[in-house]
């Protein structure tokens, strides 16, 4: 497995500054993009691509928490981190919220769907305004939510950066949890961007 951390000479950590990442991923891919050097022969650039495809590849892993806390958790453990399909009591009300504003919306646009008449379509255009309000309240509360986690987040590496190798196992059922809870929250965006552009359409 190839260590991203190494790859954009950055330390296992869970936070990383997102804007120091992306001026070293943008000086590195400078240097490393294989247009650079095109005048070279076809083995020179194939492993040129292959190693800007692995630069590329190591900045959208370690730009996004998730993915990053994956990738942290395989290269500490040695395994990826084991998904846990049960929603914690404390997202309880946010998982309803959006199951049940994500089926509402799904309603309003199948009944959108069947509607031809030039009048009907005029009423549910304000309708599905209504629905775009809706679901971008429900991202905003989302955005909060994920706040609060990238702020424990942030402190768990402070945590991380001042122990030991040795002694950061301490740490890594924490970041499990928070790899897992992260991933709720890209599904439950997800979910609700793919609606926001149905309504648009």
């Amino acid at each position: 497995m190839i260590d991203y951390f190494a790859l954009v000479s950055e330390p296992r950590r869970p936070w990383l500054e997102p804007d120091v990442l992306k001026q070293k991923f943008l000086t590195l891919s400078a240097s490393l993009h294989p247009d650079r050097i095109h005048s070279a022969g076809a083995a020179a650039w194939a492993g040129a691509a292959t190693s800007f495809a692995e630069l590329n590849a190591a900045y959208t892993c370690l730009a996004d928490p998730k993915s990053r806390l994956r990738h942290l958790l395989e290269l500490e453990l040695g395994a990826k981190p084991k998904d846990i399909e049960e929603i914690p009591a404390a997202l309880a009300d946010v998982f309803a919220d959006v199951a049940m504003t994500c089926r509402s919306t799904d309603g309003f646009l199948a009944e959108r769907s069947r509607g031809t008449s030039p009048l009907l379509q005029v009423q549910r255009f304000e309708h599905a305004q209504d629905w775009v309000d809706k679901l971008q309240a429900l991202q905003q509360k989302l955005s909060g939510v994920q706040g609060q986690l990238l702020d424990e987040l942030k402190a768990l590496d402070g945590r991380w950066v001042n122990l030991a190798a040795e002694a950061r196992h301490e740490i890594l059922s924490n970041l499990e949890e928070l790899y897992r809870l992260f991933g709720y929250f890209n599904r439950w965006n997800k979910q609700i961007n793919e609606r926001l552009v149905q309504l648009a359409i």
